[in-house]
């Protein structure tokens, strides 16, 4: 006896919903004016040459990648870039640094921080009015000068990397944290194998946003050589894109120069994407 059987029917797929696609296109466009006007302004500018005769109002000519070239064969501008990336790292990974060892000591020791006899706020301030430095001019010489900067930019940073890393570790189980103790991990291995991996994509965000500030430093460094000396060896690149753009009126290299900052920029952002990708 045979039976016909039954046809098979698949469910119909669910019609999906584009209602929030439409509702994201003005918000999407408006950003795409927003950010990508000033960018395709500053290519084009970036390709022009600018002098005395502009300023007059006639027209700047396109000279297509010659700025370019100037910066790629200008040995004081390789300077300024090296200086720049050696100043970024170096404030960028002690300013991660500090801020892990704060984030640290704001889990534990909020009391001894503020303790009457022994507590670190107050020692700082009855050190306060030591002398020996007096009459050294920090702002003469470019190592003292970079110093002050990174002290200054340290001190900026330091809230917001100190706050981002401490909100990573408020997620770490105290199971586990307990669990390590007792299985007799010192506070150094409970940091290496515990804390630093687990808050690690937290470290590395907070690091590449700050390389990519202190890439961009320009206030800072210019009220400093305000207050001491702005020859060419005190720059950093935001510094040297003003001197170029403000000061010598040649907005075609300045403009250059930003497009090698926002391709180092990216360069940097793209190396964290794809760690990230990796590690997920």
């Amino acid at each position: 006896m045979t039976t016909d059987a039954a046809p098979i029917t698949r469910p119909s797929r669910r019609r999906r919903n584009r209602a929030p696609y439409f509702l994201l296109i003005p918000s999407i466009a408006l950003l795409i004016i927003g950010t990508g006007y000033p960018i395709a302004w500053q290519l084009i500018t970036s390709l022009r040459k600018y002098g005395m005769a502009q300023q007059f109002g006639q027209p700047a000519d396109f000279v297509w990648f010659e700025n370019y070239q100037a910066i790629l064969k200008d040995p004081a501008m390789w300077g300024v870039v090296v200086r720049s990336v050696v100043f970024a790292v170096a404030v960028g990974f002690l300013t991660v640094a500090v801020g892990l060892l704060i984030a640290l000591l704001m889990r534990r020791v909020w009391i001894w921080l503020f303790d009457r006899r022994r507590g670190v706020i107050n020692w700082l301030l009855d050190s306060v009015g030591i002398h020996q430095a007096s009459r050294f001019d920090w702002l003469a010489e470019p190592g003292t000068f970079f110093l002050v900067a990174g002290v200054v930019i340290l001190w900026m940073s330091v809230p917001y990397v100190a706050l981002s890393i401490y909100a990573a570790l408020t997620q770490i189980s105290e199971e586990i944290i307990e669990a390590s103790e007792i299985d007799g991990a010192s506070p150094s291995q409970r940091l290496r194998y515990i804390f630093l991996p687990m808050i690690r994509p937290v470290i590395a965000i907070v690091l590449l946003l700050q390389l990519v500030w202190d890439l961009r430093v320009f206030t800072q460094i210019r009220l400093l050589q305000d207050a001491g000396s702005s020859a060419s060896r005190f720059d950093l690149i935001g510094t040297a894109i003003y001197k170029l753009g403000t000061g010598a009126s040649d907005f075609g290299m300045a403009a250059a120069l930003s497009v090698f900052v926002l391709l180092l920029t990216i360069g940097l952002s793209a190396y964290y994407v794809r760690m990230l990708l990796k590690e997920e």
